[in-house]
């Protein structure tokens, strides 16, 4: 029976893929259908793809697919001959990355869950195939210059923050689950409007959009494909790009540009700045931005105490795990960068980065 997890260390797996010759396309595809029985076809999905080698990360359920994955492009035709031959996801729609380079995943992983989508929906009348119209590119374009066109970011905050259309309502949040009741109380008593909303590739403000026509809203329009989508059609069809600044992406690149705009700052010095790393601390891997200066400074990481840490010999480190976790101390991980912690005024009190 094949191996239906990959249990390689990451280093050794990051460092095979940066030494790897093929070329890969990296895509996300995504599909509300209904599975009967997402384990088997979870089971049938990962040894078939780990046959043609492909890397990502794919969430099942009940309720469809989710899909980020870097395709060997030899292994291509297969792949594409294979996923549609599964009546589930004939002829799915895939959105290329921007960069294309393809080092974007480093193993594979197929979960299954209770939503592709966590929204913390619990009301049974809501409908999530009754969704809004879909907007091309120009179509977006060109309702997102009558100012009287509410335009929604229904990305987490860390997402919008280095990167977004002009006007857009950015929610103040961590997770879609929390972002669709502050994106209603936002615009209530605004029913009649018209209601544009966005995301990384659509299948956030998909359910979204059906999301705000169950609370009685009239005219809600999303971005077909999402950004990555918008990205490729601006290009191919000479648009100006209403998005400024860079794509928030959830693998090894963290971000792909669309324009050179940067919209953000060093979380730690206040320099104009929009590009995310992960604290250097195994035990923390707090999602920040920070700059070249700063990352030099501080060694990659977001704190002293982390800088200290991360310093230490692996077996260290590991010990000072295991003993917090035997004491019953929770995790110093964090997921993205929920904690929000002030950089800035951590650092004043202990590092100057001058």
């Amino acid at each position: 029976m094949a191996l239906l997890v990959n249990r390689i260390d990451k280093n050794v797996l990051k460092q095979r893929l940066k030494e790897e010759q093929i070329k890969r396309k990296t895509i996300s595809f995504y599909r509300y259908v209904h599975i009967p029985n997402p384990e088997q076809l979870r089971d049938e999905l990962y040894k078939k793809w780990n046959e043609f080698n492909c890397f990502g990360r794919i969430y099942l359920a009940h309720e469809g697919i989710n899909a980020q994955m870097s395709v060997p492009e030899n292994e291509w035709d297969n792949f594409v001959k294979h996923l549609y031959s599964l009546s589930y996801f004939k002829d799915v729609p895939f959105k290329h990355a921007v960069d294309g380079n393809g080092k974007s995943f480093y193993k594979l992983i197929v979960k299954v869950r209770q939503k592709i989508v966590a929204d913390g929906i619990h009301d049974k009348t809501f409908d999530a195939s009754k969704t809004g119209t879909y907007l091309s590119a120009k179509e977006f374009n060109e309702a997102i210059s009558n100012e009287n066109t509410i335009v929604v970011d229904m990305r987490n905050h860390y997402e919008s923050e280095v990167g977004r259309f002009d006007r857009a309502f950015c929610p103040d949040a961590d997770t879609f689950r929390e972002e669709l009741p502050l994106v209603v109380e936002h615009l209530k008593g605004q029913e009649d409007k018209k209601v544009i909303m966005y995301c990384t590739g659509g299948i956030r403000c998909e359910k979204a959009s059906a999301y705000l026509k169950h609370k009685g809203f009239k005219d809600v329009n999303h971005l077909h494909g999402g950004i990555i989508r918008y990205a490729e059609e601006v290009k191919e069809h000479n648009l100006e790009s209403k998005f400024r600044g860079i794509n928030f992406v959830f693998d090894e690149r963290i971000g792909e540009r669309i324009t050179s705009d940067v919209l953000s700052e060093c979380h730690q010095c206040g320099t104009p700045c929009d590009t995310h790393v992960n604290c250097k601390n195994d035990d923390c891997h707090l999602l920040f931005i920070q700059c070249p200066a700063c990352a030099e400074k501080m060694n990659g990481c977001c704190t002293p105490e982390c800088m200290h840490i991360a310093a230490l010999p692996i077996e260290e480190q590991r010990k000072l795990r295991k003993g917090r976790i035997k004491q019953g101390e929770e995790s110093l991980s964090v997921y993205k960068s929920r904690l929000r912690p002030n950089l800035k005024e951590i650092l004043k009190g202990n590092l100057q980065l001058k």
